[in-house]
């Protein structure tokens, strides 16, 4: 039936001719309940420069902390207590992958601690050498970001697997010896300051760089595969981990030309 409504029946006319709004099908509302009323930006991607600069903010932070417990001469027990909470941050990061500024951060505190503390040891039984080791650590970073530039070694699956291996046997290795020393006083002498500790410690160092070199590739993957820019922090944490192995294996070694372990 006709509407009297001039309204209703002008609009019903326009429809029949084109003109007007159509009424909608069920297929079109859905259609229009279904597009999202907005489109969130595309997330940024990781940069090398993201990496550079969350690497200055972590390694910087343990400095300064290492730089406070060591102008405070904070004792053993500070340091331990860093050693075992830095140790537990790195696990939680490890296996949750977690880009977590504040659980990186304090990682880099927590070691900072020990290393601070550490450190202030090993200065006062031979002064200089912390500085010496502090040069090693820089020299090796450089030397390694050569290597892997100029492709000198290529980070392979083959090597990849290699380096982990040869890392996880020097941990089962200074664990084996930590049990031991419990029942003999130089455990089995890799911590004694003789001719295999020389061997271990230098093994330690060149394993340490060779994780280094997995660190550059990591960072340099996850450039291009286009990794969020929060796992920078992750890249340098990693880094920082690494620099950390190294510097307090040289110091190690360092001590041994002293007579002190």
């Amino acid at each position: 039936m006709e509407s009297k409504n001039p309204i209703f029946s002008r609009q019903a006319k326009g429809n029949q001719q084109g003109w007007g709004t159509p009424t909608p099908t069920p297929d079109q509302l859905q259609g229009m309940y279904d597009t999202p009323s907005y489109a969130p930006p595309a997330q940024r991607t990781m940069t090398i420069d993201d990496v550079v600069v969350r690497g200055f903010i972590t390694l910087g932070t343990l400095v300064v902390s290492a730089a406070a417990a060591w102008a405070l001469n904070l004792g053993m027990v500070a340091a331990i207590v860093g050693v075992i909470v830095g140790l537990v941050l790195a696990l939680v990061i490890s296996f949750k992958q977690s880009t977590n500024p504040v659980l990186i951060l304090g990682y880099s505190v927590a070691y900072g601690v020990a290393i601070g503390v550490i450190s202030h040891v090993y200065n006062d039984i031979q002064s200089g050498i912390v500085f010496q080791a502090v040069v090693g650590t820089a020299l090796a970073f450089g030397a390694m970001l050569t290597v892997y530039s100029l492709r000198i070694i290529r980070v392979t699956p083959k090597f990849t697997k290699f380096v982990v291996a040869a890392g996880l046997g020097l941990m089962g290795l200074m664990l084996v010896n930590l049990v031991a020393g419990f029942f003999m006083p130089e455990g089995i002498g890799i911590r004694s300051g003789g001719p295999l500790a020389y061997v271990f410690s230098i093994a330690t160092i060149l394993i340490g760089c060779f994780f280094l070199l997995l660190d550059f590739d990591e960072v340099e993957r996850g450039v291009k595969n286009g990794a969020p820019e929060r796992y920078s922090w992750l890249m340098a944490f990693g880094l920082t981990m690494t620099l950390v192995w190294i510097y307090l294996e040289i110091l190690r070694l360092l001590s041994y030309f002293t007579g002190n372990d």
